[in-house]
């Protein structure tokens, strides 16, 4: 097992997880997010507000297939990667899924005091996106309860999940 994709829904610090585990196990990180902005020079914000949802799932799903060729990396995902297409299958086969499980009063709060603004969360007052966050969010878990491994992610505690993620190498 030398890839493991970190899914969990918007502002549940899969980013930063990856970062800090990957630090402790010393493999590299990709950030799927990043790797699609990178690969079509187009911010994802900006890609909902110029194409469609529909397009850039489907662009999604391709740069996601592209980490299969990548060893000793922690690959954090899109929000919605899990949820569409066969990503959440295609991930379990070719690597070890972790679920980071995150309040949704945590989720408002850190989405109403991001830096970087998320395209479904936009425009939206602390009530719309509280009433959002519970239907989207509740959309979602049938697909990230999938994962092999889920931690709660608020006060990630790094070494439990390195000690789940071992316990699972060795099944």
């Amino acid at each position: 097992m030398n890839r493991i994709y970190l899914v969990g829904y918007m502002g549940a610090g899969k980013s930063t997880a990856a970062k800090r585990l990957a630090n402790r196990l010393g493999w590299d990180v990709a950030d799927t997010d990043e790797l699609f902005e990178a690969k079509y020079r187009i911010s994802v914000c900006d890609f909902f507000h110029k194409y469609d949802e529909a397009l850039y799932r489907k662009l999604e799903s391709e740069v996601l297939k592209s980490t299969e060729s990548l060893d000793n990396v922690i690959v954090a995902t899109g929000g919605g990667t899990a949820c569409y297409f066969d990503n959440m299958e295609w991930m379990n086969q070719h690597g070890l899924t972790v679920f980071l499980k995150i309040s949704e009063k945590a989720v408002v709060d850190r989405l109403l005091h991001a830096k970087r603004k998320r395209p479904l969360a936009i425009g939206k007052s602390e009530e719309e996106l509280t009433a959002f966050v519970s239907q989207h969010y509740g959309s979602r878990l049938p697909f990230y309860e999938q994962a092999r491994v889920t931690v709660k992610s608020e006060n990630l505690d790094l070494d439990n999940l390195i000690q789940l993620i071992e316990n699972e190498k060795d099944k």
